[in-house]
Formats: structure tokens, sequence, C-alpha cells
């Protein structure tokens, strides 16, 4: 019988251990001696053979629940990832030998392998974690901090300043945690002494500066004292005063201040709180922590416009208003706009005559139904939810690359098109791992699912271990609840929330889940500068999953092999001192891509896959509450459990394993009064240009309150009990009569709802940057529908994104918009031009801006002129006179034929471009010109 659990490329072993401690004078004169030849291999070796220089366990004294265990000087779980060059979770007898070769301690092969086999308690050739942690101390730790506490306040209305939702996303995770992190000791209101008279927790404070004058001047970063400081370039001004701030955390200030300074805090920061009943159950009372509840249909008075009950709440609040809707859209249009919303492409001239032709009362639903069947479907809609998931092949910052990333956007997409329950989505994304499953196939699909809690921005040059977690676990936190439950938890890590019922403590409660995880994200542990590298999870060979590179013959793998040992030979050949450094990590780092290139592949077989996921640790582990959110002040032990404004009093803690599973299926449950909500919110956002809660990623205080509040709840119930059918809920949204409204304005309606809340018309929507690129290469014949197994990415492999070359691949790769690349900080220029989502921040609604490159795109771009070209071609194919050729390119490129004014122009422009034209064929280049300005019209680049 055939092991049912997932195949788990990293060990089990315990979580990482937090904290400083301090390192004796013996190993410190160890790594400082060797630290000029090593890369953090050679500390690696230092610390696996410490265990004579540090207490034992039995002589360290006994821990309390309230104490964290804590690791000596190293963190053996960072050092054995050090030493795993090729990322299957372990450590070969020779991978232990390489990077013990050059220890102090080591005399040679004859004290190594007599170590590796007392290590290997299973026998089975291989150390893992756990067997590895044996060698290193664990000393015990100092009494924690004292815990901070305070008395809890119920919801609070929405900021009084004006700032928009993305500017308070920014400004809670990159600048309020450096404000109380590295600031609060010295400039908040609690510090013993307020330092230059400089306060900086409060919006009022960091306008007003201190003695200095005002530390900040909005719109102007150089001008900016605080920038000034933590720029480090005057010596007689340098903040944080021991250390600089990292670059990164530098250029956010930049673009903060850049931006305006947006700062939504209306008063002092408080310290740490503890929540008590009482205000729970006040907290309970607001809109959107209340259980959804379904509602009768109102009553209207134009009672022959309704279709349905969708129809009738939004007429009767348009009643209410004195207001009435626009008329319906024409047949085209409707046609045009429900195929951009439902495959992110435009009919072809085909599907216009057909549904034009058809005459019967469903015959728009009969194009519904097509377009939900379609493979195009997952494509559009999946890649509206890598926006949510902050998909990326990359790590951003230190920027390592992500080669497997891909498998989760294909998951996506499948699941999209499969119309997979959204609560069974929910699950299978945070417990994947841990669900039952059928075969090998649905197992490994489970494991690539849990890649959403892997793909999210990480610093793997980050030094200090415990730092990364902290962050590692703060951006799961942030992503999973912005996502599902449209909450800004992560607000709550330094302090409580401000806006909404969730103290510091729940934050610390979700925190144990995410420590007691294991982020399999891979990256290369000997690829300088990565400290904090990961196995990666490797897929059964039953799930016949494909790979994104292909195999090795016998020639190939003999010359890597040979390079190999070359490799090897030169780095033992360089000298040791601070001049080699560099050679020494280039070399190193070759090293370690070459073994993983290798370990990809099976000798003689198919090569082996891996995925990006999460897994379980041996031990459950709780987190401390660390005050401020600072590494260094750990207080009490907070348990396991969830957000407990959104549970019952009965509900909210864990007792098993990680509590991942309990999590997901509390995210998933009926009883949960966001999850249904949010996702809902979401899909009318997409078909509608703007939700019925209008900041889809907070649903807390300071967020929009419903336009319909009534509607939401009842498509959130009927969402459910349809079987949590995204299908189900878009076709019945579309088949309203709200959905297929003219776009035409109306001033009285305007003047009473200019945002078009109460959808008195079809809002007009430039196509993003994806339907427009798929757009131009389908009116040019040039799209392929076949989607690709992997991405470039993953066919350069492991190491620094640097090296990939993505660069015109929006020009020369004619695969939809979705399968292209995505490298943090490299985002191909046509879908930045056009608002693509931030791929580090969970992004329900994108940002809709006009700019003059975007003209100039239309006018110049390599992409344009091709598919102008492609369209011409197609155009001038037709059968038939130069008017029917014309009406043929409108019907491609917008989807109607053109009106008589639109005709004549055109005729006379193709003969008038054709007498100016040079070159051998004067009428390919009018027609070149003519497609062009069709392409660049503002109907071809809007759906309304």
């Amino acid at each position: 019988m055939s092991d049912s659990r997932p195949r788990q490329n990293g060990p089990e072993a315990d979580p990482p251990r937090l904290g400083r401690p301090s390192v004796d004078g013996k190993t410190r004169a160890l790594v400082t001696k060797f630290s000029a030849r090593s890369t953090p291999i050679v500390i690696l070796i230092l610390a696996g053979t410490m265990q004579a220089q540090s207490p034992t366990r039995a002589q360290a004294p006994a821990r309390t629940k309230a104490q964290p265990q804590r690791f000596g000087a190293f963190d053996p779980e960072r050092i054995f990832m050090l030493g795993d060059a090729d990322l299957d979770g372990r450590l070969s007898l020779d991978e232990y030998k390489d990077f013990l070769r050059g220890s102090p301690r080591m005399r040679g092969a004859a004290t190594i392998e007599p170590m590796f086999r007392r290590l290997d308690a299973d026998r089975d050739g291989f150390l893992s974690l756990a067997e590895y942690s044996k060698s290193f101390p664990r000393p015990p730790v100092g009494p924690p901090a004292k815990t901070m506490t305070t008395n809890e306040k119920p919801p609070a209305t929405a900021p009084t300043v004006d700032v928009t939702p993305d500017q308070e996303r920014f400004f809670e995770t990159k600048i309020r945690p450096i404000l109380v992190t590295r600031c609060g000791k010295c400039h908040a209101s609690t510090a013993e002494k307020v330092r230059g008279g400089l306060l900086l927790d409060s919006r009022e404070g960091l306008r007003k500066g201190g003695e200095a004058g005002p530390a900040i001047v909005p719109g102007n970063p150089d001008a900016s004292l605080l920038l000034r400081a933590i720029r480090y370039r005057d010596e007689d001004l340098q903040m944080p005063p021991k250390a600089k701030l990292s670059d990164a955390v530098v250029a956010d200030f930049e673009t903060w201040i850049r931006m305006g300074a947006p700062d939504p805090r209306a008063g002092p920061e408080r310290a740490p709180a503890g929540r008590s009943p009482t205000d729970l159950a006040k907290g309970r009372k607001f809109w959107s922590f209340v259980p959804p509840n379904q509602s009768s249909p109102p009553s209207v008075r134009r009672t022959d416009w309704p279709r349905g009950d969708i129809d009738r709440f939004l007429l009767a609040a348009l009643e209410a208003r004195g207001l009435a809707p626009v008329a319906d859209a024409g047949r085209p249009r409707r046609l045009r706009r429900v195929c951009f919303d439902l495959i992110g492409l435009p009919p072809t001239p085909e599907d216009l005559d057909a549904f034009l032709a058809d005459d019967s009362p469903d015959a728009f639903a009969k194009v519904v139904d097509r377009l939900l069947a379609s493979p195009r479907f997952g494509e559009r809609w999946g890649r509206h939810w890598l926006d949510v998931a902050r998909y990326a092949e990359s790590s951003g910052k230190t920027n390592f690359s992500y080669p497997q990333a891909w498998r989760y956007r294909d998951w996506a997409i499948a699941s999209f098109n499969a119309d997979k329950p959204y609560d069974r989505f929910v699950r299978e994304q945070i417990a994947g791992d841990l669900l039952p499953a059928e075969n090998d196939r649905q197992r490994a699909e489970q494991i690539i699912a849990t890649g959403f809690l892997a793909l999210g921005a990480k610093a793997h040059d980050s030094e200090i271990r415990g730092q990364f977690i902290l962050d590692l676990v703060d951006e799961q936190i942030e992503a999973t609840s912005r996502a599902f439950l449209g909450l800004t938890v992560a607000c709550a890590r330094c302090h409580d929330h401000k806006m909404d019922p969730i103290p510091q403590r729940d934050y610390y409660a979700l925190s144990g889940i995410f420590r007691g995880t294991r982020t399999c994200s891979g990256t290369l542990a000997g690829v300088f500068p990565n400290f904090n590298a990961s196995p990666l999870i490797e897929l059964s060979a039953g799930a016949k999953l494909p790979t994104a590179v292909p195999a090795l013959t016998p020639e190939q793998r003999a010359a890597m092999q040979d390079r190999l040992a070359a490799l090897v030979r030169e780095r033992d050949a360089i000298p040791p001192g601070e001049a080699n450094r560099d050679r020494l990590r280039r070399t190193t780092s070759m090293l370690a891509t070459l073994r993983h290139r290798l370990l990809i592949d099976r000798p003689g077989g198919s090569p082996r896959a891996f995925a990006m996921g999460v897994q379980e640790r041996d031990l459950a582990v709780d987190s401390p509450l660390y005050v401020r959110g600072e590494l260094d002040q750990p207080g009490e032990v907070v348990p396991r459990g969830l957000v407990r404004v959104l549970c019952d009093d009965s509900n909210g803690s864990i007792t098993t394993g990680s509590g991942r599973r309990e999590l997901a299926d509390w995210l998933a449950s009926p009883s949960n009064p966001l999850t249904a909500r949010v996702i809902v919110n979401r899909v009318w956002l997409h078909l509608f240009g703007r939700g019925l809660v209008s900041t889809p990623d907070n649903f807390g205080a300071a967020g929009a309150r419903p336009s319909h509040p009534e509607l939401l709840d009842t498509l959130a119930v009927e969402f459910m009990n349809d079987g949590w059918s995204i299908k189900r809920l878009i076709r019945r949204i579309v088949l309203s009569r709200g959905y297929g409204l003219d776009s035409a304005h109306d001033p009285r309606n305007f003047e009473a709802d200019p945002d078009n809340a109460l959808v008195w018309r079809m809002s007009k929507l430039r196509l993003d940057a994806e339907a427009l690129r798929d757009a131009l290469l389908f009116v040019g014949g040039r799209l392929a529908t076949e989607p690709p197994v992997g991405s470039a990415v993953a066919r350069t492999g492991e190491g620094l994104a640097f090296f990939i070359r993505v660069d015109g691949l929006d020009v020369s790769d004619t695969h939809r918009s979705v399968y292209l690349p995505v490298v943090r900080d490299r985002v191909l220029e046509s879908l930045t031009l056009f608002d693509f989502a931030d791929p580090s921040l969970v992004t329900g609604e994108r940002a809709t801006t006009t700019g003059p490159a975007q003209a100039l795109y239309f006018l110049n771009g390599p992409l344009v002129i091709r598919q102008a070209e492609a369209l011409a071609d197609r155009a001038r194919a037709a059968v038939g006179d130069e008017l029917e050729r014309i009406d043929r390119a409108y019907r491609i490129a917008l989807a109607r034929g053109p009106t008589p004014v639109e005709r004549d122009r055109a005729q006379a422009f193709l003969r008038a471009f054709a007498a100016r034209a040079g070159g051998a064929d004067p009428a390919s280049s009018a027609w070149s010109a003519f497609c062009q300005a069709l392409l660049a019209s503002a109907e071809f680049r809007y759906r309304d």
C-alpha cells in the first residue's frame, strides 16, 4: 500500500527560534578567523561543531510556557538550508562533507563521516533538519518582557484625513511599522524623554516637527528633514543613530513623501491592548461583522423594468432618490461588453453575426453560457485572482527567482474553469496539504494551491533570521486577511488596530498558526546573498505533472558533471582573504545553481516536479506578543487562535497542529460573516467597474459602506446556497437588466450620483493591461490560444532574477498576457503602462490612470504596429471591394460596422495617405496606418 501522505521535500523539525543570544569569545574568534574566506557555508561549518562549547540540554534550567525556546549563536534551520545545495530538504553525505571540508575542527573525511553516521538516526543515508539540529545546543533565555495592556475601543469612524485605500495600505505596511519600531523609543508620546521635541506617533506631530522645524514637506522628499536624516548623507543628522535603515525602507519613505505623505492617523499611538468581552460584543454589531441575511426584493413603481431580484434592488434605490436608469445598450455593445468581462477578448465578426441573427428570448443567455464554458474564462478570472494573491515569480527586494510559481498560476486558472466551489478554493490555498486526496494528481494540486502562502515578497538577504520569520508571517497574515476577509489584520502587528476591534493579541494568535508552518519558497542557499533559503516540495511522479525544463541528454549531464568538478576545484583553490571574497561568492553561486539543475533530472527518466507551498512542522508553536512589534521585546505567549470579533465566544482557540486546517475551515465557513460578502463584491466590481463596497480590500471601519447593503447580503446568501459557485453568480448578474444598461450620460442622474454608485448606467471602463494586449493580438489574428508550460522564469531556473531575460517578451510572445512572466521590480512595459497591479500587494481593484506614455505606446509601440499590419492584412484578404474591407476592419476591431460618415472618412483617408506615401506598396502602408488609428481609438481601448 502506498503512503497516502504528500511527499515532503523539506524535513520535519522544530520551528525557527528567535532572539539574540550571546556568542562566546572562542566562537567569535573562529568566525572572525574564517570570515574572509567563507561564505555562509563556512559559518555553517563552525556552527555544526560547537556542541562542546555550550551547555547541554540537561544543564539548562526548565522553561516556562512564556519562554520561547531559542538556539545558540546560530539558527540550525537557516544553516541547514545553506548546506542543502540541491534544495531537496535533506543533507547527503557528499553535501555534508562539502560544507565541512574547511572546518578547523575536522581532520578530513575520517572525522566527518563518523559524525554524519552518528547524526543519521534513521540510517537512510541523509540528515533531516531534526537530525542535524541535534548538534546544536539550546541554552536558556532570560525572562520575558513585561506585557503592556490598555483598554479596547469599539470600531471607530472612518478617518477624517482624505487618504485613499491604496495610500492607507502603503502607510500601514511600509511607513507606520518603521515609525513605531525604529523611531518610537525616542520620538513617541510614551517615550521617557522625547528627543528634539519631535513626535512621530501622530500625523500632527509629524507635520509639526520638532526643534529643527517640520519633519516632512509633503510632495517634496529633498526638502524633508526626516528623509535627510534617514539617508545618512549628512554627518550631523543621521537617524536612527545606531544603524542606517535599509535602502528599500529609505526608498519607501521617498515614495510616501512624494505622494503627499498620506497619513490616516488621528491621534498618538497607544500601547498594546487586550480586549474585553464587552468590547468584542460591541464590535460584533458593526455591519460587516454581522452574518448576512437574505432580504425579500423591494417593491418598485416600474414593475415592467426588472428582469429579476437584482434589478428590483437596483431600481428601488434609484427610485428612492427620484432617479431612473438609462435605456438598454444595443446588442453589439452588450455582446462586446460580456465577451471582455467573461473571457477578456472581443467577439469575432462571426460571433456578432450569430448573435444578431438569433431572435430567441434566451439569445444572450446562450452567449453567456458559451463564454462561461470557454477555457478563456479561467484565464480572465484567474488573472483577477492573481492580483489578489499578489502573484509574482520572484521575491522582490534582493529579487531571487521563484521558478515554480507558475504552477500556482495554472492552478488558479484551472480552478475557475472547473468552477471549483469557492469555499473549497479557499481551503486548498490555506491548508491544501492537510486535506484528504483521492489520488496523486489531486494531492499534488492541493499542495500547489498552498503556494498562495509562499508567493509573497521576501527579503532573502536578511541576516537576522528571527526578523525574517516575523516579516514572513506578517506578510502571510496580511495576504490572508485582505484576500479572504477584506480586513487589515496586519495593522495590529505593533499595536491594537486603530479602526477595527482587532487587538494585538489576535494578530499574534494568528502568527502562531503561520509560525507552526514551514514555508517552502525555494531559492538556493549557495547563491549570495541568500541567507534565508527554503526547500521546495517534490510532487509525486504519479501526478504526471509537466515540468518547465526539458530532460538533460546524457551528453548534457556529462558536461554539467565535468563543469561541476571543475568548479569544486576552482573554489578549493581560491586563496583566503577579503580580496577574493567576491570571487568565492560567484563560484559558490555557480556551484549551487549547477547542482540544483542536475538534481531536477532523474537519470533515464522524466524530470522531477517541484512546487512552492507550505507544510506542517513537527511541533506546534505559540507566538509571543512582541511589544511594538520588535523582535527583541517578546512578551507573554499568546495561544494560537482566530480573529475573535468574527467568532462566537466558544470558538477561536486551536489545540492541535499549526491550526491552518482550523483557519481554512473558519475562513470558508458559511458562519463567517465576511468571506462570501468579500468575494461577491469582487465579482460585482469586475462586472460593473465599482464594487457594492467601493473598498474591496477593506470591509472594516475605515472602508466604505455598501451602496446596496440588502443586495450584497442577498447575493452572498444565494452564492453560498448555490454551492459557492462563481460561474452561477456571474451568470445571475450579467443576465440582469442593470448589467445590460447603456453607458449614456444623463445630467440629472450624474448630478445626484456622479460615481454611478446606484448603477443608473453602465460605467465605461478602460480595458486593463492584459485585455488590451490580448485584444491587439486577437484582432491581428496572432494570439496563441494554447497555454504554455511554465514561463521564462521557470526555464531560467533558480538564482537571482537579474539574469532572467524578460525584456521584449510582451512583443515577441504571442500567448495570453496571463502567461507572461511577472518579475517583481521588472514588470513588462505593456503591463506597467496600463496600471498592472503591484505584485507585492493584495490588489482587489487596480488604479486607472491616463497619461501621455499610453498614447505614445499606441503611436510607436512595436506590438501595436505589428498588429495593425496584421489587421490590415486580414481586412484586405476579405472578398469584395474597398468598402467591404473597411467594414470588415471595423467589425474585427470594434465589433460593429462603420457608420456612413465613418465609411466615407476611412475611404478618403486611405486614398490621401496612399497618394503621399512612398515605398513599393503605398496602399499597404495606408491600410496599416488606418488600422493603427482604429486600434488607438478610445472605442478600442474602452468597453462600455
